[in-house]
């Protein structure tokens, strides 16, 4: 932990926009593009992220969509980090000479994840009789430009096909090689000059804000949280949200006070992380210090919550509570939203990663629904969302989806501003805040710890652990006095315990300066319930693979 973890940012911390951005256009790539679980990802200080990377990330999109038939309107959305606006203008030239029909923010402003998802979804026959398109014609998918909650320095790069979610492996492994091959001649790659680009014929403008805001009231039962008069405080922590906190609070008359409306790029409001640098990650007690000081004694809010920059991930903080835990909160929302959402098919199942908390284990054995787990990645609950058969899918790193108030889909990709709401939902049905329900389901089930280990890796042990798979790996001990297979088929009270294991240093990385989160372990510990604890159903669990330690 560094030992500034916590405290206001100092000039010294800050980033030069200007270096940043010019090392956009005038450095060659170094770095080839590589997508991860969201993405490609990098800064252009360091010739992972720039104008070379973009081009060809677009031009093999292009190329992909064309194999595939998808020829109706891309949806592009972007944040606040200062790279996000150079690289959608990078996009927008590719697009536009390829003649590409896409949909760019009509307020030239900023886009979150859900939004972008949202408006694919609906595109593509989402709340129409027929339902959700993915096959045929006129399908639209887009881009969301975005590094998430990474430092200022980094920009991001995602592609969401018609489906709405994150694109799977074999979509992104196929884009990313090509992309490497457009990228050794990357400037012979076509473009629009941006003016023109901007208001060729193919290219249009969508009303994400509106769109997005006014269909909430089909996932979030906003008048019981204008009628209940709960007091939120929405911190966007300089992200895609802020203008969509305070559209929501004029839209339905709720109390909602955007705790900090100011984006600024160097992100200079901001408290330090665990490693003495700025990330915009509100499940992290020190990046969120500001917001925890406001929700002190006497606070002045009910509920308030935090989001990352691209507003897919989520912080909820109490009064009673503090910053919940994600893991806790994903327990109570699910036990919540399963016993509140009638209209959804009484058969949709629970959908969690791996290494989440198995309190949902056992809240779902309660519930009498189908558990189904998954490795790391959203990705893997895009097909239960999308077709009802999964009423809620959550990752540990706070980030989460659910389905409408009449079971079909709203978002593939997480979204943080619904997960935010349904904290003040919960609050104005029940009466009690999410934390003082997760005491409630500890009484009732037992306790849980969770333990997170980031650790930095070199791009070799990266590329190692993305090759990883159930074949490849054969991990010595994922369970005390258990099989690697028995993780899979455990009954929802059984005591598990996972060993802790260390990870390899990268040989003269400067302490205080990990590798990003991309490569974090995470060790999931849980207590029997008590001797007083009554027997609980078994819920019926699907994993869709077998565990691995790139999964742990």
């Amino acid at each position: 932990m560094n030992e500034r973890a916590g405290t206001p940012a100092l000039p010294e911390d800050l980033i030069d926009i200007d270096e940043l951005v010019s090392a956009y256009y005038d450095r060659e790539p170094v770095e080839p593009v590589v997508f991860g679980t969201s993405g490609h990802r990098g800064s252009s200080l360091d010739g992972a992220f720039n104008e070379g990377h973009i081009a060809s990330i677009t031009a093999a999109i292009i190329e992909y969509r064309q194999e595939l038939g998808y020829d109706g309107a891309l949806y592009i959305g972007r944040d606040t980090h200062a790279l996000s606006e150079p690289a959608q203008k990078t996009a927008v030239e590719v697009f536009a000479a390829a003649g590409v029909e896409i949909r760019i923010d009509a307020r030239n402003r900023y886009t979150p994840t859900p939004a972008v998802s949202l408006a694919i979804l609906r595109a593509n026959g989402a709340g129409t009789e027929a339902g959700v398109r993915v096959e045929g014609p006129g399908l639209a998918d887009g881009v969301v430009i975005t590094p998430s909650h990474n430092p200022p320095r980094d920009g991001g790069f995602k592609y969401n096909p018609p489906h709405g979610g994150p694109a799977d492996s074999d979509a992104t492994k196929k884009i990313a090689a090509r992309a490497n091959e457009l990228m050794k001649d990357w400037r012979s790659i076509p473009r629009m000059p941006y003016e023109q680009a901007r208001v060729a014929r193919t290219t249009g403008t969508h009303d994400y804000l509106s769109a997005y805001v006014d269909d909430l009231e089909n996932v979030v039962d906003m008048e019981a949280i204008r009628k209940a008069g709960v007091k939120i405080g929405a911190d966007p922590m300089g992200g895609a949200s802020v203008d969509y906190w305070a559209a929501i609070a004029e839209r339905y008359g709720i109390d909602l006070t955007v705790v900090n409306p100011e984006v600024d790029p160097t992100w200079r409001f901001m408290t330090l992380d665990w490693d003495g640098k700025i990330r915009m990650d509100c499940s992290s007690p020190n990046a969120m210090a500001s917001l925890l000081q406001i929700m002190g004694e006497n606070a002045p809010y009910d509920i308030a919550t935090g989001n990352d920059a691209d507003a897919d991930r989520h912080g909820i903080v109490t009064k009673d509570g503090g910053l919940m835990d994600p893991n806790h909160y994903l327990a109570v929302a699910i036990s919540y939203l399963y016993a509140n959402r009638t209209g959804w098919n009484a058969d949709a199942g629970i959908g969690k990663t791996l290494v989440s908390s198995s309190l949902i284990d056992r809240v779902a054995g309660e519930l009498g629904r189908n558990l189904l787990e998954v490795p790391v990645g959203f990705k893997h609950f895009v097909p239960g969302l999308l077709d009802g058969s999964v009423g809620f899918g959550g990752e540990e790193s706070a980030g989460a989806s659910f389905l409408r108030f009449d079971g079909t889909v709203w978002t593939t990709d997480k979204d943080g501003l619904i997960l935010c709401l349904l904290a003040a939902e919960i609050l104005a049905v029940t009466g009690k805040t999410p934390s003082q329900l997760h005491a409630e389901l500890v009484d009732k089930y037992g306790p849980s710890a969770y333990a997170r280990i980031d650790a930095p890796a070199t791009k070799e042990q990266k590329s190692k652990l993305g090759n990883l798979s159930p074949r490849t790996s054969r991990p010595r001990s994922l369970l005390v006095n258990q099989s690697p297979t028995s993780w899979s088929t455990r009954p929802a009270t059984t005591n598990r315990s996972a060993a802790s294991r260390s990870q390899p240093r990268t040989p003269g990385s400067p302490p205080g300066h990990p590798a990003p989160r991309t490569c974090t372990r995470s060790t999931p510990s849980h207590s029997r319930a008590p001797s007083t604890s009554r027997r609980f159903r078994k819920p019926q669990r699907t994993s869709l693979t077998a565990p691995s330690t790139a999964s742990l």
